[in-house]
């Protein structure tokens, strides 16, 4: 599985996103992104960052 932090990128934000892939990730994360942060796209340097960031669990 793999896993990521939002707070990771976003200090202060407390989700975390668990899936069996890095796209089941992003899927989550870009959802998160737009309801919970106000994105109404996500950049591909933040995807980049995401993707950085990921770490199995």
């Amino acid at each position: 599985m793999k896993h990521f932090s939002c707070g990771d990128i976003v200090p202060g934000c407390g989700i975390t996103f668990t899936a069996a892939d890095e796209d089941g990730i992003l899927t989550q994360v870009t959802a998160h992104a737009t309801a919970d942060h106000g994105l109404t796209e996500v950049p591909p340097a933040l995807i980049e960052q995401v993707r950085a960031r990921i770490t199995l669990s």
